[in-house]
C-alpha cells in the first residue's frame, strides 16, 4: 500500500529508496509498506506512512492498485489518497532523501517500478 500525501502547493511528498533496497534501489516511490499478519489495512497505511515520514495522517479515498511481478515475489500495491496531515517530515532509515514534487518534476525522476506503473495508469494525473 501507499499513500498520496499533498501539500497546500498540490506538490507530492516522495521518497528516494535505500540503495541497498532488494527491489528498486535509488529510486523515488510514494511512501508506505506492508500489512502485518491480522492487522487492519487502515491501521496499517498508517503505521508505515508514521514509520517512514513521522506525519499523522487520516486516511482518504481509493486511487488505484498496481500488480508488480519481480523475480523473487509478486507485490499488489493499493495507492490511497491521505488527508488531515499533520507533523513534519523525517524519514526513517528505508530511504535516503524526500521532496515535495509536481507531476512536472516526478516525470524527470527515476521512479520505483510500481509508483511509475501507477502513474501511467492513471494517466500522469493526481
Amino acid at each position: 500500500m501507499r499513500g498520496i500525501i499533498k501539500n497546500p502547493n498540490g506538490e507530492i511528498l516522495i521518497l528516494k529508496r535505500h540503495p541497498l533496497s532488494k527491489t528498486d534501489p535509488n529510486t523515488w516511490e510514494l511512501p508506505g509498506g506492508k500489512v502485518d499478519p491480522g492487522e487492519a489495512f487502515d491501521d496499517a497505511i498508517i503505521r508505515e506512512i508514521r514509520k517512514e515520514t513521522s506525519l499523522d495522517v487520516e486516511l482518504g479515498d481509493f486511487a488505484d492498485a498496481v500488480q508488480n511481478d519481480y523475480t523473487h515475489k509478486r507485490t499488489v500495491q493499493l495507492m490511497m489518497h491521505l488527508e488531515d496531515v499533520e507533523g513534519e517530515v523525517k524519514i526513517s532509515d528505508e530511504h535516503i532523501d524526500w521532496m515535495w514534487a509536481d507531476i512536472e518534476k516526478i516525470s524527470k525522476l527515476e521512479l520505483s517500478s510500481s509508483f511509475e506503473k501507477f502513474l501511467e495508469k492513471i494517466n500522469w494525473i493526481i
